[in-house]
């Protein structure tokens, strides 16, 4: 299905009006990768998640992956991997079901990486179970794949339609951020707006009533598959947002943090754990001595970072993914993980969680079945563990990100540091 056109000159360039004239935007955010390197993955790839070809589909250790260009930005779908490289250009490998590569994948291609067609130049990827979107330098979306809920696929941008290749998501404002939750999108714009699409059944999409998150009523799917505005009391400017599985995190320019969706294990921080589905301001977040400047989600846990580089854990503690030490109990509000250096960034996958510190190490913890943590076994780990491996040897690692069984790294030579 070709990429659907927009009429409005506007839209499709995705540009700011101003009084006296009418100049593009060009999309600059903190959190897009900056500096280029190469892509390691482990964990289990039956589908091709790993890249690595039909032979491969389990790594112990990291293993490289042979990509045609640097690479920015690396993204765990639940069960594909989407890679940004440093001149703009998406490659996708693993599960293509729904349509999650956005590429034709008839000969059997999906098990090593493939570009994707984009006329664009595209600053940040985000990926879910079975949708890819992609943020381009104009502060344009670009979705393809499906959103799901509990009774199967409910559509990408219209109800029960969904996509192989990139289609235009229409947005009113210039986006700046993109997020995936595994079936919902979430969009930060220029102008400070916070925007939903996808599944909303846990609260999610922060904009749909309990009543209506499975049919979205009388307007139907249409209403939870067309982006809409996240509506908050009072004058709200939102300046990031980050998804777990089924919930979502938004920053405002105040230092607010706000969250919405599932809490069934206190994931959000909420005092009860009874589903959100409009934004709660999260006062457990809510301290003096620090800012946040990362979240990650998994199924049931979240992860975050303060400016001082603190690693902290909320949700559920089994299989020792809140990295608490072992017997560590479910926790409600933010909790020190101790045991490593200051970390610059922080990512979840369903049950695994890592940090990667400043210095340029790596450390996980969680559960080990999927052979995610990098130990080289299947043991959970309680606390964390620096990860090690011979792809890792003179390399400093930059960014992770975690799916539903792998992992994927993104590296560079120590002698470019």
């Amino acid at each position: 299905m070709p990429a659907k056109k927009t009429t409005t000159k506007r839209k499709s360039e995705a540009v700011v009006e101003d009084e006296k004239d009418l100049k593009k935007v060009k999309v600059s955010h903190r959190s897009h990768g900056k500096e280029a390197g190469q892509v390691l993955v482990l964990g289990q790839g039956d589908v091709g998640q790993l890249g690595q070809g039909e032979d491969i589909i389990e790594r112990k250790k990291p293993a490289l992956v042979s990509l045609p260009e640097k690479i920015v930005q690396v993204i765990a779908g639940g069960m594909h991997t989407v890679c940004l490289s440093d001149t703009g250009n998406v490659y996708t490998f693993g599960c293509n079901d729904e349509g999650a590569l956005g590429r034709d994948t008839t000969e059997g291609s999906e098990m090593v990486p493939g570009k994707v067609i984009l006329e664009e130049k595209v600053v940040q990827v985000s990926a879910g179970d079975s949708h890819t979107a992609a943020l381009t330098d104009d502060g344009t979306v670009y979705i393809w794949g499906a959103f799901r809920d509990n009774n199967g696929v409910i559509g990408l941008l219209e109800p029960l339609k969904t996509s192989n290749t990139p289609v235009k998501v229409p947005m009113p404002e210039a986006v700046v951020k993109i997020a995936s939750g595994n079936d919902h999108l979430v969009l930060v714009t220029l102008e400070g707006n916070l925007y939903s699409s996808g599944t909303g059944e846990q609260g999610q999409l922060g904009r749909v009533p309990e009543l209506f998150s499975n049919t979205g009523g009388r307007k139907g799917l249409g209403r939870l598959l067309e982006p809409q505005i996240v509506k908050v009391k009072g004058k709200v400017h939102f300046t990031d947002a980050f998804c777990g599985a089924y919930f979502t995190f938004a920053l405002s320019k105040e230092g607010h943090v706000y969250g919405f969706g599932l809490t069934n294990y206190h994931q959000l921080g909420t005092k009860d754990t009874r589903m959100c589905f409009f934004p709660v301001k999260l006062t457990c977040f809510k301290n003096s001595t620090t800012s946040w400047v990362d979240f990650s989600g998994g199924q049931h846990h979240t992860v975050c970072l303060d400016a001082q580089g603190q690693v902290y854990s909320l949700g559920r503690a089994e299989y020792g993914r809140l990295g608490l030490g072992e017997g560590a109990e479910e926790k409600s509000e933010p909790t020190p993980v101790m045991g490593m250096e200051p970390a610059s960034r922080v990512t979840c996958g369903a049950s695994v969680s890592y940090a990667v510190t400043r210095e340029g190490s790596v450390y996980a913890w969680g559960m080990g079945t999927n052979l995610q943590l990098g130990t080289g076994e299947e043991d959970d780990e309680w606390s964390p563990v620096k990860m090690t491996g011979k792809q890792l040897e003179n390399r400093v690692v930059m960014m992770a990100s975690s799916g539903g069984q792998h992992t994927v790294l993104l590296v560079k030579d120590k002698q470019e540091s």
